[in-house]
């Protein structure tokens, strides 16, 4: 599944179990606003004066573990196998 971000705006809706704006469930939605809260929650209790660059940080660590536990599901007896 490819994640499709919310366009705001009055392509949003909260009807249904899917937004026709963006197409993901109302529960992914949920739980993507959960993770972005908790992320802002550290953020301030941390006092960071640089928020954008704290999350910045992040998400460069994320996608480099990502990629990493990519690279460990494709390998077979120690034998990479690319895509």
């Amino acid at each position: 599944m490819k994640f499709n971000p919310c366009q705001g705006g009055n392509n949003c809706t909260q009807d249904g179990t899917h937004c026709q704006g963006c197409g993901r469930s109302h529960e992914e939605i949920a739980a993507t606003g959960q993770l972005v809260d908790t992320l802002l929650e550290f953020a301030n209790k941390m006092e960071y004066e640089n928020v954008d660059e704290f999350l910045m940080a992040v998400a460069q660590k994320a996608a480099g573990k990502h990629r990493m536990m990519q690279m460990n599901a494709s390998s077979i007896g120690g034998i990479s196998i690319s895509s």
